[in-house]
């Protein structure tokens, strides 16, 4: 299969603005999130003086948003930064349906939505497994008026991927941003690859693969075919390798999440990836990446 050479520019470094900087991630031991202030976020957005002014308004929801991550706690959202180079790739490829694997508390939902409905788009799918986090982002989503092409699944991604897909309401992903769980980005794309949801002409954009890293995932999305299909002839489960994600297995310790990959994916399609230089919303540089699938 040739792939074409892609027609989006690789994006460098700029200055970070740092009147801009949310307050800094909490230290090593402190949590970060779930701890209240998702809740919090959601009161003083509709607590607002300019609340009217937010209402109806993606973008003003999205400045509240960012007027908490500044003023009052730090918000694991992808930022200003890295937002705009989402939206920028939203513009220019025009997905019909784009999904989202790990919703928080609706911000890439609220900016990459927005995007999506003014490019022709027409569904939007937010997956998030914590059922207060999806209450926070349908609430958030309401508020800015974009009901009517962002629904939110609440459930484990995994789960949710196969309900949608059963009921045929996910029959293909033009686009997927990855930013929840980070060892299930290699299970859940295998699987979207075995239910033949990610296709030729599939982009994906995966956050986070380098601060605080993912190498499983940019190993699968850079191997070759050959090694994919030497690995899928393996009888046993493959578990995904977790001694480098220490602090995300910490903060999910309580819960139950599957690390095996159910199924092998297809492991005839070949990414085209690229690294994307930016910035956290705390203003730390971050690398994500962009892998797009070449037509056959």
């Amino acid at each position: 299969m040739n792939l074409p050479t892609s027609t989006l520019e690789d994006v460098k470094t700029v200055r970070f603005d740092k009147g801009k900087a949310y307050v800094p991630q909490e230290g090593e031991g402190q949590a970060f999130f779930d701890d209240g202030r998702e809740v919090e976020l959601l009161h003083f957005v509709y607590s607002h003086p300019s609340i009217e002014e937010i209402r109806g308004s993606p973008l003003n929801v999205v400045k509240a948003i960012d007027e908490y991550g500044r003023k009052k706690n730090y918000l694991m959202n992808v930022g200003d930064d890295k937002g705009k180079i989402v939206t920028d790739l939203i513009a220019e490829v025009k997905p019909q349906c784009m999904v989202e694997l790990g919703g928080y508390v609706g911000y890439s939902a609220l900016r990459f939505g927005h995007v999506l409905r003014e490019a022709g788009g027409k569904r939007y799918f937010s997956l998030e497994r914590n059922p207060e986090f999806g209450a926070v982002i349908m609430a958030l989503v309401e508020l800015a008026g974009l009901s009517d092409i962002v629904r939110v699944v609440i459930g484990s991604s995994t789960d949710s991927i196969k309900r949608l897909f059963a009921a045929g309401e996910l029959t293909r992903i033009d686009m997927m941003f990855l930013d929840h769980y980070k060892p299930a980005y290699v299970t859940d794309l295998k699987l979207c690859e075995h239910l033949q949801l990610v296709s030729p002409g599939t982009m994906l954009v995966a956050d986070n693969v380098i601060h605080p890293g993912n190498p499983p995932y940019l190993e699968y999305v850079r191997s070759s075919v050959q090694i994919k299909r030497a690995k899928a002839k393996s009888t046993e489960p493959e578990m995904i390798d977790v001694s480098g994600f220490g602090r995300t297995m910490n903060m999910y310790k309580a819960e139950e999440i599957s690390l095996k990959a159910e199924v092998t994916g297809n492991p005839n399609l070949i990414y085209e990836s690229k690294l994307l230089n930016s910035f956290e919303p705390t203003g730390v540089p971050v690398s994500f990446q962009r892998a797009f699938q070449g037509p056959d």
